[in-house]
């Protein structure tokens, strides 16, 4: 009997709305980044190299747009720092519009960690089951041998 290679992803539907919130709220992230720093509030007048902090998310649009799994879980680690560095900036920035859009960022990293977490948890779950039925299906030819 030949063996069947299933990935979970062909095995459950995933929710395309939670991957669409998650594609716009990176690309929301994005763009804020690097307005902020460019045009919206930079640091010094003229704008700053800071817009470069935004970089990283572009290397993540491609594969979260295609919805891929592997993608969107190293990106949901990602966006964390940008999580981290709008509550910094809430915390620390003079009073004025860097403090709202500090805000601006945290909303839109939080709605793209859990629109993330909870896409790929349908397939990290279909995945585990495979795992454990391989793991029983070894102990089982074991036994029989």
């Amino acid at each position: 009997m030949p063996e069947i290679n299933h990935s979970p992803q062909t095995l459950v539907t995933l929710n395309a709305a939670l991957q669409r919130s998650a594609a716009l709220s990176l690309f929301g992230l994005f763009f804020l980044c690097v307005l902020w720093e460019i045009w919206l509030a930079p640091l010094k007048p003229g704008g700053t190299l800071l817009f470069l902090k935004a970089l990283p998310l572009a290397f993540a649009m491609r594969g979260v747009l295609r919805g891929s799994l592997y993608t969107i879980q190293w990106a949901s680690m990602l966006v964390l720092l940008y999580l981290m560095e709008g509550v910094v900036r809430v915390m620390s920035d003079p009073p004025g519009p860097s403090i709202v859009l500090a805000w601006v960022e945290i909303a839109l990293a939080t709605v793209f960690f859990f629109c993330s977490i909870f896409y790929v948890r349908p397939a990290k779950r279909v995945a585990k089951a495979l795992q454990k039925a391989e793991t029983l299906k070894q102990k089982a030819v074991k036994l029989n041998q």
